[in-house]
């Protein structure tokens, strides 16, 4: 899963980390870290506000919202985020009560809410678009179809970037599979740590992957990748990670939830018009020590359009008008109601029958509480300040 790049202390995320998280993810896995939880709002009902984040470009929000001070100015008392170096760990603090916000990926906020029951709420998008496939830079892939036979690397299974590599595969005649070896049409998946990506790539392991950045920008910099499509360029502006809060303290501490969200709101809208001072929070040369990433690593994604990089020519759907990455907070419901209609045919290990009852309307009305990211975005200037039209409402744009 997500963590270090570059980073030589960092193993990634191996066979037992996934195991942990599937566990989590499971009805007696989640239980008693969801007990634990209970007991510390019961004797902590005034706890701090407490981040949980992987050093990611997706995880740029939550970072800038402490590193402006935008949390303290609203009178919350917060500690230092933490870094974790994998989701299994990552969600474990959070199901335990470790922490209280986190931004998790969109197709993990299901399966945690509905595949082990645990009591957490979808409070906002952290970004959009912000990631890519990349294939290695040598050896002969040019094309979608260059990929049959071949394996390439996912973050997760439950990931946007599982969902949206298998549309792009089906949609050139190529199918996904998850064990075995690839016959001439298919194409292998397996999860990996990103920190694994690039000395796989390099070394032939697999022959690309797809994941959040700055993993695809590093590998382009490094000469060992090159991008092949990005996943803004496949569905328009989707969310990648989400904001994750627990269900009690949107309830039990409305007024706190509130100031949670809205400073986050603000660090979005900040982010839009002070993108290099936000690359400079999180390069590694800040003394806040935030992500181990260069500061030219980090511009390759937060800086310009990608219609003005050397990448111009990849872009199937100019008119569309995407960056690289880019930050608007609204979890509007048609995309949570396709997610979960696409997820329903995404090629997954481990059982999915959590899933195939769910109505996707519903889950768009039970995962996700939007009434503070609604105020919020109010106080900022409304929707506008995100350059969209003013209504909480869109109809998603999916073209492979």
């Amino acid at each position: 899963m997500c963590g270090f790049c570059n980073d030589p202390n960092h193993s990634g995320f191996n066979r037992r980390d996934f195991l942990k998280l599937a566990s989590l993810f499971t009805a007696a896995g989640a239980l008693p870290l969801l007990t634990q939880l209970q007991q510390a709002h019961a004797a902590d009902p005034d706890a701090p506000l407490r981040i949980g984040y992987l050093p990611i470009t997706d995880a740029a929000p939550l970072l800038v919202a402490h590193h402006q001070g935008l949390f303290a100015d609203l009178g919350l008392k917060v500690e230092k985020p933490h870094m974790f170096r994998s989701w299994a760990q990552l969600v474990e603090a959070f199901l335990s009560g470790g922490v209280n916000l986190v931004h998790v990926l969109a197709p993990m906020a299901i399966w945690s809410r509905y595949g082990s029951g645990a009591t957490t709420k979808v409070v906002g998008w952290n970004h959009i678009n912000g990631s890519s496939l990349t294939v290695a830079a040598s050896n002969g892939i040019d094309r979608i179809e260059d990929l049959g036979g071949k394996t390439l690397a996912i973050p997760f299974w439950y990931s946007i970037h599982n969902v949206v590599l298998q549309l792009v595969l089906r949609k050139h005649g190529l199918e996904p599979i998850t064990d075995g070896n690839p016959g001439p049409r298919q194409v292998r998946l397996a999860v990996m740590a990103p920190s694994d990506m690039l000395p796989g790539l390099a070394t032939g392991s697999i022959a690309g992957y797809i994941v959040a950045e700055p993993f695809n920008a590093a590998a382009e910099l490094n000469g060992i990748g090159k991008v092949l499509r990005f996943t803004g360029d496949v569905w328009k502006d989707h969310a990648c990670c989400v904001l994750q809060m627990h269900e009690a303290d949107l309830a039990l501490r409305p007024e706190w939830s509130q100031k949670v969200v809205t400073a986050l709101v603000q660090a979005q809208a900040w982010i839009r018009e002070h993108r290099e001072e936000t690359v400079a929070i999180l390069a590694k040369d800040n003394a806040a020590g935030y992500t181990p990433h260069s500061r030219e690593t980090l511009s390759q994604v937060l800086l310009g359009n990608l219609q003005e990089q050397d990448t111009a020519s990849l872009i199937q759907h100019p008119q569309w008008q995407q960056k690289r990455i880019d930050f608007q907070p609204y979890p509007f419901p048609d995309y949570t109601e396709k997610l979960v209609e696409l997820l329903k045919q995404t090629e997954v290990k481990g059982s999915t029958r959590f899933l195939q009852d769910l109505d996707p309307a519903f889950v768009a009305r039970d995962l996700v509480d939007d009434r503070f990211v609604r105020t919020a975005i109010e106080q900022v200037g409304g929707m506008a300040t995100f350059g969209l039209a003013e209504r909480y409402t869109r109809i998603e744009v999916i073209q492979p």
